[in-house]
């Protein structure tokens, strides 16, 4: 991996991590509370993030004792064991105290001096692994990063994900009022502040099929700022049905020979484009023409503010599940299940649409990656191409456009009032799966598995372990 940039940076917290942590910086007795957070490091196309991994905080007392240069200290023992761990994972260091007030922060002369003090020790000891400070204020965070060269950079803005997403600064960002007179119905729900945050939000679709031709066309609608789209596959006569706005010359141009229809076909990528510049001429858009799975591609998907997969390879499941868990994206995979037995007898007909969060039970604990379906779709394209939701591989599973809208539909209101802090915090955490047959909403409460190699703690897992993990992607 190159060396490590030295730039203004951001940093991801899971909401139960700022829950505990806040509750040991803020137990209401108005003093000074220290702890460390180890951070996975990411060099994305929009700059450093960093995204927290482990909490440990220090008992008072113990580990967080009366300074000798200052009011309070983190312990040399307790820092030992941390940044050792740190070096060993190849995670970033990030001790933390709190001080008094609301919506600013910063540290203080005695902080400064501190840092300087100890840091290049501990850039010593980390073997060029960054190292800093986070401080807290109740809504504020500021932060400190060293580098090696004694190089140092400020935190941009901490993001908590979970619920909803929370946004803290060091101090009160300007709010801008003006959104323009094509959003004014739907900011009257969320104002002018939520509709800047969709304006300012980079949102990846994995899949421009079905499922995905929605998704953009919901999301340029909402204003959503900038949006990755990866699809390889360009549009056929039977695509036609369900691509939102698809037109018979998208998929063939009636005057060409035969043999040349399927090389001008439209990518079904630059069809989504073209319909989210429709909705949202200011919007920024990346259709990348490949597979998902292949290293640059998947590049792109790390730095998003969200993930929608609406793709249904294991291999996308598997990679969407490890981008979430990895980097710190909140995401959700939305699809139409539709069972045909060899028969045709058609089965319960079920949309689902299952957010994902980092540390809170993925796709791999839940049973939705196949071992078996995995290994198939590395044969050959064939196979890959026949598997569906079907038993027989050689039959292509019915699919139509009102099951795939209703599936979207629950996703892209997941994430509106999720990105907007609109979500209530004790709302249902399950996934929806509604029977079209039936008329009937079931709930599936996501299972998690304490020593999952995804999203657990483990020492082994991926979880917010950044760049210095592989994804399991593929060569081009």
């Amino acid at each position: 991996m190159a060396s490590i940039s030295i730039k203004p940076w951001r940093l991801v917290l899971p909401e139960k991590m700022k829950a505990e942590l806040f509750a040991h910086l803020f137990p209401g007795d108005g003093d000074e509370h220290g702890a460390i957070i180890l951070a996975g490091i990411c060099q994305t196309h929009r700059g450093l993030k960093l995204v927290a991994r482990e909490l440990h905080l220090a008992v008072d007392g113990k580990d967080y004792v009366p300074g000798r240069r200052g009011y309070r200290m983190l312990k040399a023992e307790f820092i030992q064991g941390r940044i050792l761990r740190a070096r060993d994972l190849k995670l970033a260091y990030l001790a933390i105290h709190n001080h008094g007030g609301t919506t600013t922060v910063g540290f203080s002369s005695d902080d400064f001096a501190s840092h300087e003090r100890g840091y290049p020790s501990l850039l010593d000891i980390s073997r060029g692994m960054p190292v800093g400070a986070l401080v807290f204020a109740h809504f504020a965070v500021a932060g400190d990063l060293w580098f090696e060269g004694l190089k140092r950079a400020p935190l941009i803005e901490a993001v908590v994900i979970g619920q909803r997403r929370e946004l803290l600064y060091p101090s009160p960002r300007p709010v801008i009022s003006n959104t323009g007179v094509e959003y004014d119905r739907q900011a009257r729900l969320f104002g002018d502040a939520g509709q800047n945050i969709l304006r300012s939000l980079r949102v990846g679709i994995i899949g421009a099929g079905g499922a995905g031709s929605i998704l953009a066309e919901l999301l340029g609608r909402l204003g959503v700022g900038e949006i990755v789209l990866a699809d390889p596959d360009r549009a056929e006569i039977t695509n036609l049905p369900r691509l939102i706005a698809a037109r018979r010359i998208d998929a063939i141009i009636d005057w060409l020979p035969s043999r040349l229809q399927t090389r001008f076909a439209r990518y079904k990528v630059d069809m989504a484009a073209r319909n989210i510049h429709r909705a949202n001429r200011s919007a920024s858009v990346t259709p990348l023409r490949s597979d998902f799975l292949e290293k640059e591609v998947a590049s792109h998907f790390v730095d998003c503010d969200y993930l929608f997969l609406a793709a249904d390879t294991m291999g996308s499941r598997l990679l969407f599940n490890a981008i979430v868990q990895q980097y710190g994206v909140p995401g959700v995979q939305v699809g139409a299940k539709v069972p045909v037995s060899p028969s045709g007898e058609v089965g319960d007909v079920f949309c689902v649409a299952r957010k994902v969060t980092p540390g809170y039970g993925c796709l791999w604990c839940n049973g939705l990656i196949n071992p078996a379906r995995l290994q198939d779709e590395a044969i050959s394209d064939e196979t890959r191409k026949g598997y569906s939701y079907v038993a027989d591989p050689q039959v292509t599973a019915p699919s139509v456009i009102t099951l795939n809208a209703i599936a979207c539909a629950h996703a892209a209101d997941e994430f509106l009032f999720h990105v907007t802090g609109l979500k209530n915090p004790e709302a249902n955490e399950d996934w929806l799966r509604w029977n079209s047959r039936k008329g009937m909403a079931g709930y599936d409460r996501p299972r998690r598995d304490l020593t999952c190699l995804e999203c657990s703690t483990v020492d082994e897992s991926r979880l917010g372990r950044g760049d210095f993990f592989s994804l399991p992607t593929r060569a081009r």
